[in-house]
């Protein structure tokens, strides 16, 4: 919940700090007072925009801060998706500071994008400021109204139209930019034809490069690798194995039992004139073509050329060859092919845009049945709430529907839209309803709602508190009115007033007891003159709303 306010140096606001409490919020105060920019405030710093006009006069900036309080497991996992963390008592701080030149926001310290900021505290805190509810007679509210009633189950079905329109617009744009440059597409076509040409002609095999390049090596090398042979013929074929038969066989005279060794000896010689064979004939056959070089050392170059051009190795090479060919192919072919592909995400598209349209019916049969409930306890005692699908001509990002809600507050008279028979009250009314369900739905742990009860007065007005008694069980509710049938349900309630010292005005906010509240109460009732009736109005006011609060 939203536990500390502080404002600083904002337009009426010299300084002002209020700490709310659970349950229902009370803010009353004067025609003029400054009521709004306390609600202001929080909506700047909830990222809304912040003007350097609202810096107050004679001072260099203004700053904003809301603290809140978040005991909820569940809502701490949701921030821990967004990479933000309340400490260990569960206290999250978002500031924002105001300066001339340009405003800065932060959570816990950390400076924020505007944009990430409305990210995280949608997820703390429901905004309902003045005149919102003016935003019911258009009709694209109430498509936003059924998504976020239908949440985390309606995400995947928006996720999948999303994905196929973002593709089926990528080829829509594809098929117009090659209709409208043929000239391009004709000189891509000639450049696949060279290309194909090019690699075809080389006739490249696999394992090939291996085989050029040692061919190559062996032709740069002849010379070498023939002094080389020449120096190993006269070493294996020199007349150390005679002298070494002649030692032998003197030595045999004295000692037979060298025999072994020299029989040895005649398996070394005559493997020694076999090698010796092998070594001349090498060389015998041994010659240099410089035709059979030249072609070697072009064949490498080719290989290596088209190496570079499509890939680092033959086999991805030829693996270009085939992909540049299917280019062709579809270039050659684009028209058809492009019929097709787009058919198919076309189809695609369809498919998942009416899977939406379902699951939002589905949804909007629960919503318009619980929005109705809503109101028959506003006040609207032969109401009618449906919401009417129509069908977009065009497929969009969010789907092909196009919702309204309609509605019929007398018996006998046909549903309509809200805009044609619904007045600024009952537009308030239809909104708090709204709101209430949608609190059910998206867990918020805070509502804020500015001036909700315009236009309205009497039982209604006493209905309206009612309802929002109930929300505030299980919701912190904060409410700036101007009837004293809802402020007489406050669990806490707070006077904002105006006054004038040395020449400059200031807003401020006070916290009220027991007393004060039924001063305050009386204030409501009896306008400029406060008489004891009035005050005792005031009392039996109080005593019934806290009789109606215990009893649940």
């Amino acid at each position: 919940m939203l536990y500390h306010l502080r404002v600083k140096n904002l337009a009426l606001i010299d300084s002002a700090e209020v700490e709310f409490g659970d349950g229902l919020n009370i803010l009353t105060g004067e025609t003029g007072a400054g009521k709004s920019i306390i609600i202001g405030s929080v909506q700047i710093a909830l990222g809304g925009k912040a003007p350097k006009e609202m810096i107050r006069r004679g001072c260099d900036s203004a700053y904003i801060e809301l603290v809140f309080s978040i005991d909820d497991e569940r809502k701490r996992e949701q921030l821990k998706e967004h990479d933000v963390y309340p400490d260990e008592e569960g206290i999250l701080i978002i500031s924002k500071k105001i300066t001339p030149t340009r405003s800065i926001s932060r959570i816990n310290d950390e400076t924020v994008t505007a944009a990430r900021l409305r990210e995280i505290t949608g997820l703390l805190i429901d905004l309902h400021g003045q005149h919102e509810h003016q935003s019911l007679v258009n009709a694209s509210k109430h498509l936003e109204i059924l998504d976020a009633y239908g949440g985390e189950k309606l995400l995947p079905f928006k996720q999948n139209t999303e994905a196929a329109y973002r593709l089926y617009m990528q080829l829509k744009q594809k098929c117009a930019a090659f209709a409208s440059d043929q000239e391009t597409r004709l000189r891509e076509m000639d450049f696949c034809r060279f290309e194909i040409e090019e690699i075809e002609n080389a006739a490249l095999k696999d394992g090939e490069e291996e085989k050029v390049a040692a061919d190559f090596k062996r032709f740069s090398n002849a010379r070498r690798i023939a002094e080389s042979l020449s120096q190993a013929y006269d070493a294996v074929s020199g007349d150390a194995m005679s002298r070494a038969f002649r030692e032998i066989d003197g030595a045999m005279a004295f000692d037979e039992g060298l025999k072994g060794i020299r029989d040895e000896l005649c398996d070394v010689d005559s493997l020694l004139s076999d090698l010796s064979r092998e070594i001349a004939g090498y060389m015998d056959d041994m010659t240099f073509d410089e035709a059979a070089f030249q072609e070697t050392q072009e064949r490498l170059d080719l290989i290596r050329s088209l190496e570079t051009k499509y890939g680092k190795t033959i086999p991805e090479v030829l693996q270009a060859l085939e992909e540049k060919k299917a280019r062709l192919q579809e270039l050659e072919n684009y028209d058809e092919l492009a019929e097709k592909e787009l058919e198919l995400a076309e189809a695609v598209l369809k498919e998942h845009s009416e899977a939406l349209s379902a699951a939002r019916k589905q949804f909007a049969g629960e919503l318009v049945e619980k929005i109705a409930d809503g109101l028959r306890e506003l006040n609207f005692l032969d109401v009618q709430f449906e919401m009417e699908f129509r069908r977009l001509d065009h497929f969009t990002a969010g789907g092909i529907d196009e919702p309204e809600f309609l509605i019929s507050t007398n018996p006998g008279e046909p549903v309509r839209p809200l805009g044609m028979v619904a007045s600024g009250g009952e537009l308030s009314r239809i909104m708090l309803a709204i709101k209430t369900v949608l609190a059910e739905t998206d867990q918020v742990p805070t509502l804020i709602f500015d001036e909700i009860d315009t236009g309205i007065s009497g039982r209604t007005a006493q209905m309206v508190s009612e309802k929002l008694r109930i929300l505030s069980k299980c919701r912190q509710v904060i409410c700036i009115t101007h009837l004293p049938q809802i402020a007489a349900m406050a669990d806490q309630h707070f006077e904002i007033r105006k006054s004038a010292s040395d020449g400059r005005t200031a807003t401020s906010i006070r916290a009220l007891d027991r007393e004060a509240m039924v001063d305050e109460l009386a204030r409501l009732l009896g306008g400029a003159e406060i008489t004891e009736t009035v005050r005792q109005n005031a009392e039996e006011m109080k005593k019934l709303a806290k009789k109606r609060k215990l009893e649940g």
